[in-house]
């Protein structure tokens, strides 16, 4: 790359080098007099190198490639006053490509997750809660995300998810495209629409898909409010029959280190009217300093088993968080515990890894711990270990389920 170029592309960014760590190109030694251009350019996202940690700044550049680094620096912000004085003959040839790169550089941005789980677990069948279900499991995850800019309000978010089951030799493996939506705002709601994530009450009543549209407003008191089809449910809700529709609104906010929250959730079934279920659920999470948090919920539920049979209509959960594990600063780690005393009908389709444990007290009701503890071992790679000890309430008080779940879970 010429000097010029180098030179003109670092002033342009308007940022000093020393910002930024040291270049990552194992050509390019501290004493070279492009080395605090290129750390600066580098670390900005507007030079990239080669796959084996080099820069070839010697090689010869196309015009394709140099249209693409001036794209990318104004994408960025650059001067692109400065850059045509300094390249006026270059970019007036390449100018309808620079143009175009520069409208379309970052509109479209992929990232993703793999993750690892070995979870052992000694529990009881969803339709049979006689049947004990004891067992392990081994799985490879993989999620892609696609975030396509639709104009300067609303982005596109796809989601393309992998499982690789491992506990036998088969190659048992699925694909599917699980999530669709588009996301932005209309007026002062943010606002979701499509097949999305919906988790409820952190994802303990509802941690699935959703087909439908979710509406956010308020930055430090916050109102959710949501309506749609559940694309996932306990195969026993409501006596076998899923609901068609789920519908609900939450409240939180922060008042002087604590939060207060509140929500109600309403799934229907197409059935009856009868067969439906609403769960309430309010409380409060007290922080003290910025590593300990203590929460504590009160939860009711009003269904068919809770009105006809007399299963438990009332509970509550108490939990207690120390730190938290950052994938993106090594070392860093979290710890949590938490004791449920759960209604009947409050959770639908979880979101947990446990999901399984928790599906066969659906209709009487669960209490129990939960433990969890997770490390960064590097940069965005998290280990975590969990544990879950339920057992049932009402009519299934003393069956009991149990989960260990272990994870190494990798962000790119």
């Amino acid at each position: 790359m010429k000097k010029s170029l180098v030179l003109a592309m670092a002033m342009a960014l308007g940022v000093t080098a020393s910002a930024y760590a040291a270049n990552p190109f194992s050509d390019v030694p501290a004493g070279h007099w492009a080395y605090d251009s290129i750390a600066k350019l580098a670390a900005a996202g507007v030079i990239e190198g080669y796959g084996d940690d080099t820069f070839r700044g010697d090689r010869l550049m196309t015009r394709y490639e140099m249209a693409q680094i001036v794209a990318k620096a104004m994408a960025k912000g650059a001067n692109t006053d400065k850059l045509a004085a300094e390249f006026a003959d270059e970019l007036d040839a390449l100018g309808v490509r620079v143009a175009a790169l520069e409208k379309k550089a970052d509109n479209v941005k992929i990232n993703g997750q793999f993750r690892y789980h070995y979870a052992h677990f000694k529990d009881l069948a969803v339709n049979a809660p006689s049947a004990k279900a004891d067992g392990y499991e081994s799985k490879l995850r993989s999620r892609i995300w696609f975030n396509g800019k639709v104009n300067d309000s609303w982005t596109y978010v796809g989601m393309l998810e992998n499982q690789q089951d491992l506990t036998n030799n088969a190659g048992d493996e699925t694909t599917n495209f699980q999530r669709a939506y588009l996301q932005g705002r209309l007026g002062g709601l943010k606002t979701v629409a499509g097949r999305m994530q919906k988790g409820l009450f952190d994802s303990m009543i509802y941690g699935s898909r959703m087909d439908g549209v979710d509406f956010t407003y308020g930055k430090a008191v916050k109102l959710n409010a949501y309506y749609g089809k559940p694309t996932n449910a306990n195969d026993k809700a409501l006596d076998g029959i899923k609901p068609d529709k789920m519908y609900g609104a939450s409240l939180s906010g922060d008042f002087k280190g604590i939060n207060v929250y509140a929500g109600y959730d309403h799934f229907d079934s197409p059935d009856s009217a009868y067969r439906d279920d609403k769960i309430i659920h309010a409380g409060a999470k007290f922080k003290f300093g910025k590593d300990i948090s203590l929460a504590a919920t009160y939860l009711h539920t009003d269904n068919d088993n809770t009105k006809e049979w007399d299963e438990p209509d009332n509970g509550f959960l108490i939990g207690l968080d120390i730190k938290g594990a950052k994938a993106a600063k090594p070392g860093t780690w979290g710890l949590g515990v938490k004791y449920y005393h759960a209604p009947a009908g409050v959770s639908v389709a979880n979101g947990w890894d446990s999901s399984r444990a928790v599906a066969p007290f659906y209709d009487s009701g669960f209490k129990g711990w939960y433990a969890v503890a997770k490390y960064t071992v590097a940069k965005n790679m998290v280990a975590g270990v969990e544990y879950w000890d339920f057992e049932g309430r009402g009519y299934m008080d003393g069956e009991k389920a149990k989960t260990l779940w272990s994870e190494l879970v990798v962000t790119f």
